[in-house]
């Protein structure tokens, strides 16, 4: 434990709230050892039990992890302190390509005039998906392979994975998830108290191999990225969705089978989905990457059970998804101008993907990335490559916040990224990879 820190306390929930704040002000960090028990009840006057008791508090919200004799050390994802706050500072004056976003000029919702149809205001009882959602998202989702017959809305694509999870699951339960995967999913699995089991991707999505693996550890739920996986840029081909399609369906009664489609419009490859290959799943499509961030509004498709269960607790909650957005969404879908906008910026997205992909290769670098707004590179250590990156005006995402067990990384977000670009970046990463493995040795 840093010396600058101490625990403080008389009671569990108290000493509890005491690590979370050094967890939060980087006091404590991700891997950190707690004290022993008795040590800490020592130094504060109070009963063993009663530290015991704010150990087991921390567990319980997702910011420490026990590992028998080992002791208890606080998460590499403490889910007080999201991944995405654990990482770099951009210098003023720096190239910001570690932020994930789309390109803001390449977004309909900020680029159209578009006004939401004037209508009868929607009030308690009606329906909470409005018939015009209801018509589009079952012709799109048809014409992609996933069943449309049973569906929901929710806030955006992190809400309906998190409303299909705790709609089967409870704390303590094991997911599948890519590893490297997405920042903010495994934030939210230890939100929820719920356990990663890391499975590797290569291009075509996740290893059949490690996903047989942890079924066989007795995973409840698997959590895939359809394309554009983040941060890899993979996508599911046809014949590894066969493949974990058929793995899927010996375990159609035990596992809950989630898919997240956030960049459907922008992706660059077609759909390969794995939707009704498990008795419970849920398909996720999300707005926001290809028409605007701010356009938190999300499809989720799925068996009657999973997609009732969504609802209810809806209606528990915030009710339903506002049909303003609902409406304003349709309305972009359909608009043509907002169409070649999109198709625009899928064009521009895959050809910097290449560009950057060849340059890098042209030096000697490895990088993936086959869709989407981002490309992988690995690296021998990240600190170094990061920092000389930094160094020469140029800010990468640290593969930190993305890996769970597979080596080291870091993402590159190509989607505002500039032809002229394409190759000073190309060679500032040349450099930082022979200065990082100088280093490594």
């Amino acid at each position: 434990m840093p010396a600058q820190y101490r625990i403080t306390g008389t009671g569990a929930e108290s000493i509890a709230t005491s690590v979370e704040q050094a967890i939060s002000q980087g006091s404590l960090a991700p891997g950190d050892l707690l004290p022993p028990i008795r040590d800490v009840a020592g130094r504060l006057g109070v009963n063993p039990n009663t530290v015991a008791a704010a150990y087991r508090i921390l567990r319980e919200r997702g910011a420490v992890e026990t590992a028998g004799r080992r002791g208890t050390r606080v998460r590499n994802r403490p889910a007080t302190t999201p991944r995405s706050a654990l990482g770099l500072d951009v210098p003023e004056g720096a190239r910001d390509l570690s932020t994930g976003n789309p390109d803001p000029a390449l977004l309909p919702i900020g680029a159209s005039r578009l006004w939401i149809r004037p209508g009868p205001p929607v009030v308690y009882g009606q329906p909470p998906m409005s018939d015009e959602l209801v018509n589009h998202a079952r012709a799109a989702l048809t014409a992609d392979g996933v069943p449309p017959h049973h569906l929901a809305v929710t806030s955006g694509a992190l809400d309906g994975i998190e409303r299909a999870l705790t709609a089967h699951l409870r704390p303590g339960d094991r997911v599948a998830v890519e590893d490297p995967g997405w920042a903010n999913l495994l934030d939210l699995l230890a939100a929820l108290r719920l356990n990663a089991e890391p499975v590797r991707v290569d291009d075509d999505g996740p290893l059949v191999a490690d996903l047989a693996r942890a079924l066989g550890r007795g995973v409840r739920a698997l959590v895939v990225t359809t394309r554009a996986q983040n941060p890899t840029g993979a996508a599911l081909s046809a014949d590894r969705a066969a493949a974990l399609g058929k793995l899927l369906a010996g375990r159609s009664d035990d596992v809950l089978l989630v898919e997240d489609d956030h960049c459907a419009g922008i992706a660059g490859v077609p759909l390969h989905a794995l939707a009704g290959s498990t008795g419970h799943w849920a398909f996720v499509r999300s707005a926001s990457k290809a028409y605007g961030p701010d356009l938190r509004l999300a499809i989720l498709a799925g068996d009657q059970r999973t997609v009732e269960r969504v609802q209810g607790r809806l209606r528990l909650g915030p009710g339903w998804v506002s049909h303003l957005l609902q409406d304003l969404a349709v309305t972009l879908w359909s608009d043509e101008a907002a169409t070649r906008l999109v198709r625009k910026a899928e064009r521009r997205y895959a050809d910097t993907r290449v560009r950057l992909r060849a340059a890098l290769a042209d030096r000697g670098v490895i990088a993936y990335g086959r869709s989407g707004l981002n490309v992988w590179i690995p690296v021998p250590d990240e600190t170094v490559a990061i920092t000389r990156l930094l160094n020469t005006g140029w800010a990468a995402a640290p593969g930190s916040r993305f890996r769970i067990a597979t080596p080291a990384g870091m993402r590159i977000t190509i989607a505002d990224l500039n032809v002229g670009e394409i190759d000073p970046l190309a060679d500032s990463i040349a450099e930082a990879m022979h200065v990082a493995g100088r280093r490594c040795v």
